[in-house]
């Protein structure tokens, strides 16, 4: 079921957009193993029309996402002008984290997920009004990872009929970039949680890491990306970066924020008013976007 409901904020005279329209649980796929992961929510400045969109990928280590606890980084971003599709997947086991999440999906699965929710959004813009040439993508945690293989991988999209040139900018947030590297560095400090985490999620060989590992497709960036880390992520980040800069390309921006870890980022990018790394994703976007 859909519902749809307006919002009325008040955010002060600061707040360009103090009003934004919600509709949650849109479904973007229906193939015959369609599930009720395959939706997002949507959410839209109010009183302006051809906005860029953001597709915001939440974090839940691949296997406890939920699209519904983005909501207040999506208003926050409303606000200003931006719209959100706060976007679903199908999540993987999680045993390690509880002992009854022992069912799901594994990789390419969730980006298959995610490929295809970018294609639903980018065929339904005129219906809800946000331009089709400015759709940004952009995650936290998991959803960094997500974020850039959509955008550095193309085989994703190319089999929904759409291409990594209708990206305008990606903004992967405390992620991680290179499976082989994230599973080495967890098996140096708990072997157990790499078996079960990072198995779980993407197979048992080398080869399947470094299928689902962005860094394997380094030369296939060619979008402008915010690359951002936290405490915890620092050094996952800095080895994609380092890929990154010796590959030569050079359009992408980095902030490490030292001062914060991961939950800490979050919380900050999602509930506090006033937010410098929020404030710099926001200009990062519109600095990006056409007006064509």
């Amino acid at each position: 079921m859909m519902f749809s409901f307006l919002l009325i904020i008040s955010y002060g005279q600061d707040a360009p957009y103090r009003e934004f329209i919600e509709i949650n649980d849109l479904s973007y796929y229906s193939g015959t193993d369609a599930s009720l992961y395959h939706k997002l929510n949507l959410v839209m400045p109010k009183g302006k029309d051809n906005f860029p969109l953001l597709l915001w990928i939440g974090g839940g280590a691949w296997s406890y996402v939920d699209r519904n606890i983005e909501m207040d980084v999506a208003r926050k971003f409303a606000r200003e002008g931006i719209a959100v599709a706060t976007v679903g997947h199908r999540l993987s086991p999680a045993v390690w984290k509880d002992s009854s999440l022992t069912t799901g999906i594994k990789h390419p699965e969730h980006i298959k997920d995610i490929a295809r929710a970018f294609k639903w959004l980018n065929d339904n813009a005129s219906k809800y009004g946000y331009s089709q040439t400015n759709i940004f993508v952009g995650g936290f945690s998991s959803g960094a990872h997500l974020t850039a293989l959509l955008a550095m991988d193309d085989e994703y999209l190319k089999n929904v009929g759409c291409s990594i040139d209708q990206i305008r900018g990606i903004i992967p947030i405390a992620g991680t970039y290179d499976i082989p590297h994230y599973y080495k560095v967890l098996s140096e400090g708990n072997p157990a949680l790499a078996n079960d985490h990072v198995k779980g999620v993407f197979g048992n060989t080398n080869e399947e890491f470094l299928d689902a590992s962005p860094t394997s497709y380094i030369k296939g960036l060619k979008v402008p990306m915010l690359l951002i880390s936290d405490k915890s992520t620092y050094k996952y980040t800095t080895f994609f970066e380092d890929k990154v800069r010796e590959s030569g390309f050079k359009n992408f921006e980095v902030i490490h924020v030292q001062e914060l870890g991961h939950g800490p980022l979050w919380k900050n990018l999602s509930f506090e008013e006033q937010s410098k790394y929020r404030d710099r994703i926001v200009e990062f976007i519109k600095n990006l976007t056409s007006h064509n």
